[in-house]
């Protein structure tokens, strides 16, 4: 069974798409949105399909099975709900929304039309990911340590509050998911953040670019997320795990393991990309669901908690996560 599939957004993240679904027989990308004309010709040109401006005129005109969002928050302005509507299944990127009632309205009219849907929290199909929760499994978790700490992303709308939600929204987002995958849902949050105007060479950017934020998960967890965008160079990216006689540290290709008297290292690659547009495929040509780790309704539940975080930040207080 081929899979027609149409993109809305045409950029960076969308190119991870293109080549992971080049590699899936059933997957035939035939249409492509973006502002930018010229990126939608490019990918156009290398499937073979048709480019357009505007995606109501791209769901108008061809004949789709699936839908993938790939657009910044402050661009989810009703592709997807239409798209349910006619009934085409969704992969849509992370944070899905730039704000809780966009998202809600979303996730509404998914279940309305219960097309097959996925997110792209991709950390959840990493080798690594597997590894760090087969190991704590069925252990007594006290508390995580997570951390997203690099430079500012070269991209005009990142840097903009209003466009992006800023880094714990856009791109740490994927820290907490992770820490919810592997550990249980968050309830609470208290958040410190602040722009500390560092980066002399980017004008006008009003993310906050420091931040700490405090976690209480629903099972008694505790813990503490860090991010930064304020350095000039990539750093460090993960989350540890914290049990009574394990520790779970796990980053980029690798997780490592401190017990008493033992340290083990555990290197594991794959292409989490690859997997996530392989359940997703899976799940339209089969409606076999199982394999898809992160649907629409649980990435909303992420989106809840950074944008709590702001909440929290704004008013001085800790907030309450209520789904």
């Amino acid at each position: 069974m081929a899979v027609r599939i149409g993109f809305f957004g045409c950029g960076g993240i969308a190119n991870a798409h293109f080549n992971a679904l080049s590699q899936i027989p059933e997957a035939q990308l035939v249409a492509f949105c973006d502002i930018d004309l010229s990126r939608a010709e490019a990918a156009a040109q290398r499937f073979g399909g048709t480019a357009y401006t505007d995606w109501a005129q791209m769901l108008d005109s061809e004949k789709l099975d699936a839908l993938y969002v790939c657009v910044p928050p402050h661009a989810h302005v009703g592709a997807e709900e239409a798209a349910a509507e006619r009934g085409i299944h969704l992969f849509v990127e992370k944070p899905v929304a730039r704000t809780l009632e966009k998202a809600k309205a979303i996730e509404a009219a998914i279940a309305k039309a219960g097309v097959i849907n996925s997110v792209g929290y991709h950390f959840r199909y990493m080798a690594t990911t597997q590894k760090a929760r087969e190991l704590i499994e069925g252990k007594t978790v006290g508390m995580v340590t997570g951390w997203w700490m690099g430079g500012m992303p070269g991209v005009a709308w990142w840097r903009v509050m209003e466009q992006s939600g800023g880094q714990f929204v856009e791109q740490t987002t994927h820290i907490v998911d992770l820490a919810r995958y592997l550990v249980g849902d968050i309830v609470e949050v208290y958040a410190l953040m602040t722009n500390r105007k560092l980066h002399q060479e980017v004008e006008n950017y009003s993310v906050y670019d420091v931040g700490a934020v405090a976690v209480k998960f629903a099972n008694g967890v505790i813990g503490a997320i860090h991010n930064t965008c304020l350095l000039h160079m990539g750093w460090r990216v993960g989350l540890e795990v914290v049990t009574p006689d394990l520790i779970v540290e796990t980053d980029w290709g690798k997780v490592k393991t401190t017990e008493p008297g033992k340290e083990t290292v555990y290197q594991l690659s794959n292409n989490p990309y690859l997997e996530e547009n392989k359940a997703f495929i899976h799940a339209i040509v089969t409606g076999d669901r199982t394999s898809i780790r992160s649907t629409y309704a649980d990435a909303v539940k992420t989106l809840t908690v950074t944008l709590a975080a702001n909440q929290s930040v704004e008013t001085g207080r800790p907030v309450r996560v209520e789904f």
